[in-house]
């Protein structure tokens, strides 16, 4: 396993984390959920990230209990907050009211005294940007989390947290988690420059494109049963990502990857892990084998006709 700094923070996380979005007690069954989370740990990965709205919590509990059996000095446990836990008026956002709450739910949850990673879901207009800083600041000195970050924030509304916690004296973001995929690039125009002359790491999330770039879903065939394109959650899922113009790629992609002698996930997974502002991209798994397979990307380094190619079946 390869480790990287979390951006110009101290803290070294696996370039390969394990995420429960989509999957953990939502879609797939504990006792497997439970074995994947073990294999992951045992093949090197330290860093497993949840949020509490993933099935409202349950991704969070099966989480905390997977982890129980480790020393808990040996993994970085990352959550996130913003989303609707309930129906009141103070259930969602980035108040500071629903941030300590939620951090004090989630900790419960995942059976711990610390959250090493706690982030903000989405950026909240509605709540002064100062409030919600000042919340972070005061949850890393009272040790219930260790460090901050935010998730699917623009370039602009970064800066703007930097600047504000440094003007304010408070402890700095030191992540974003942002979609980032071959098909899925808008963070490299603006994000990633913002973020590197920061010191603000990429943990990024869908890297296989909701498994589109496995190869799972080919041109002009039958959608896989029990896939996520036949759930009911299935038609934003096929109008964003299966496309024809997406599936094309896929096919010039695994051709490419054939050549190669590399399965298409782990060409699309070695892909991302490439630029240097990345510090590590969540997979989700429904079996370990899945985890087994992922991982292996670590050890894959691109050469640059190999790359290349790949701009141009993208292009």
């Amino acid at each position: 396993m390869e480790y990287r700094q979390l951006g110009k923070s101290g803290l070294r996380v696996s370039a390969i984390a394990l995420g429960s979005w989509l999957t953990y007690g939502v879609s797939v069954e504990k006792e497997r959920s439970l074995t994947c989370i073990k294999k992951a740990y045992e093949l090197g990965v330290n860093f497993f990230d949840t949020a509490n709205v993933y099935g409202r919590g349950a991704a969070e509990t099966v989480m905390g209990e997977a982890l129980q059996p480790y020393p808990r000095e040996s993994y970085v446990l990352a959550t996130k907050v913003y989303f609707p836990m309930g129906d009141g008026p103070n259930d969602r956002g980035l108040s500071r009211k629903h941030i300590m709450e939620q951090c004090h739910a989630s900790l419960r949850r995942l059976r711990t005294d610390y959250i090493d990673l706690y982030q903000c879901h989405r950026y909240d207009p509605s709540v002064p940007l100062e409030e919600t800083l000042r919340a972070l600041d005061d949850l890393v000195t009272q040790g219930k989390i260790l460090y901050a970050g935010v998730s699917e924030w623009t370039a602009a509304q970064i800066t703007d947290a930097v600047r504000t916690g440094e003007h304010l004296g408070l402890h700095r973001i030191i992540s974003n988690q942002p979609r980032y995929n071959m098909f899925e690039r808008g963070i490299e125009e603006e994000i990633l420059p913002v973020c590197v002359r920061e010191g603000i790491g990429q943990v990024v999330f869908s890297p296989l494109a909701q498994g589109v770039l496995t190869g799972k879903y080919r041109l002009n065939q039958p959608l896989p049963e029990g896939s996520r394109a036949t759930s009911a959650a299935g038609k934003e899922f096929i109008q964003r990502l299966l496309t024809t113009e997406n599936l094309q790629k896929v096919e010039t992609l695994k051709q490419i990857a054939d050549e190669a002698g590399i399965p298409l996930a782990r060409l699309a997974l070695a892909w991302v892990l490439r630029l240097s502002g990345i510090s590590a991209a969540i997979i989700g798994a429904s079996c370990p084998e899945q985890v087994e397979e992922n991982v292996k990307a670590v050890d894959l380094k691109l050469a640059p006709e190999l790359l290349q190619k790949i701009e141009e079946a993208l292009a």
